[in-house]
């Protein structure tokens, strides 16, 4: 089977050309060291006591299911996977990706920092012990219930889908299925219980808005677009 082979020769990448057209994009991947120093601090200094506790009457409606943490692990998957594809091979859907996701890396810090947030939904015994609940629980030991609101696993998660949106020669059925997976990731961060549905619609309304930001014209342009077919197809 033949390699594809990446648009950008990464190997020739030097401090003294970090700056030109063909590498500076790659400037954009200090957004993650940015968000990651901030995501530490934010979880060492801001304790659950100084935090707002986040609920929906939706989280009471909503059970747990261990199930679920697949959908939510792969999460990582589609994260990494996305952005290392395009960092090798469509470095325009890199930068839209990146920059969709530092905005939410700035608006997730700056709700963590100005309302800090803490959910208390987790259960202290599981109904079942299997694969999935030893899984859950080491999610649990990782990520503490604070800086929950808005969720960033679901921000990201629609990020990666709005730039997949928008790449060209992408077939329908990838776009139908990695919508079924984005919102599968989104609801599972519900079922098992590592944010409350609040986190859910602030990212999701969060994401609208860093949508229409960026992209606001390149929607404009699609829709008159359509319009404009119609028109013709109408006429014709």
């Amino acid at each position: 089977m033949k390699i594809k082979k990446p648009v950008v020769n990464y190997l020739k990448l030097r401090p003294s050309n970090v700056n030109t057209p063909e590498y500076k994009h790659v400037w954009l991947l200090l957004g993650w060291v940015w968000y990651l120093t901030m995501f530490v601090l934010t979880e060492r200094f801001i304790s659950p006591e100084r935090c707002h506790v986040v609920h929906s009457f939706m989280d009471d409606v909503i059970p747990f299911h261990e199930g679920f943490i697949i959908f939510y692990d792969s999460w990582y998957v589609l994260l990494v996977g996305t952005i290392a594809y395009f960092l090798f091979y469509d470095v325009e859907s890199f930068v839209r990706v990146q920059k969709f996701i530092i905005l939410t890396q700035i608006i997730g810090v700056a709700a963590y920092l100005l309302w800090p947030s803490v959910q208390y939904l987790r259960p202290t015994t599981f109904p079942r012990d299997n694969f999935c609940t030893k899984l859950v629980q080491a999610i649990y030991g990782i990520d503490t219930p604070t800086g929950v609101c808005p969720s960033l696993h679901v921000g990201y998660a629609l990020a990666i889908f709005s730039a997949w949106q928008k790449k060209d020669g992408v077939k329908l059925f990838w776009k139908i299925f990695l919508a079924i997976w984005v919102f599968l990731i989104c609801i599972s961060v519900c079922f098992v219980k590592q944010h409350s549905f609040t986190d859910v619609w602030t990212a999701t309304l969060m994401c609208a808005f860093i949508e229409v930001t960026l992209f606001g014209r390149y929607w404009a342009l699609r829709i008159r677009g359509f319009q404009e077919r119609m028109r013709v197809r109408h006429n014709g």
